[in-house]
């Protein structure tokens, strides 16, 4: 397969959709039959309970939509991010890079449905750590897809600080052969 859907990008493009797809059935799955959004948290482990937050903002909550125009405001904004990466995604060959990208596009896709849908994005999973009396929240509520976008980007930082660009090697020109003395 050649051209803009080779192999890699079709992996990519797969794992997009799928990652969108789990993150709504999870949602689905705690507000319909665990019905959260009533009970509001269910205790699961001593470190991990379903909490119900509606969260109207971006990443750590910031830019609130308080208003209908910052809603969808919020929607183009998440859509055109998502736009770039997968644009972004089609450009990459190598499936490391493709599948970090795909990550963070099925997200995107799973939070944008959300807020198009809802008007917030619905985040469930809390982690935490009780000690010494208190409790310590080292991620805010948070789902699947918010997981795969930081895993995504986790990845994608990994692989530009850590791994040799293969491509550039391919390009470089021999070095010159050096005269043979008699």
């Amino acid at each position: 397969m050649s051209g803009l859907f080779t192999r890699n990008r079709m992996i990519g493009l797969a794992l997009a959709l799928f990652i969108g797809l789990i993150d709504q059935v999870v949602k689905w799955y705690v507000i319909k039959p665990l019905d959260l959004r009533v009970v509001k948290n269910i205790e699961l482990l001593p470190f991990f309970d379903l909490t119900y937050v509606e969260n109207r903002g971006m990443s750590l909550g910031m830019f609130q939509a308080s208003t209908m125009e910052m809603r969808w405001a919020l929607v183009l904004l998440t859509a055109a991010i998502a736009l770039v990466v997968f644009v972004w995604m089609m450009r990459e060959k190598l499936l490391g890079d493709i599948l970090g990208l795909a990550m963070i596009l099925g997200g995107a896709i799973g939070n944008i449905r959300d807020r198009w849908d809802l008007g917030y994005v619905i985040d469930y999973a809390d982690f935490h750590i009780t000690a010494f009396g208190g409790t310590f929240r080292p991620f805010l509520v948070f789902n699947v897809a918010d997981a795969a976008i930081t895993i995504g980007v986790v990845i994608i930082l990994a692989r530009s600080l850590f791994l040799r660009d293969n491509d550039d090697t391919d390009t470089e020109e021999p070095p010159a052969e050096r005269p043979v003395e008699s």
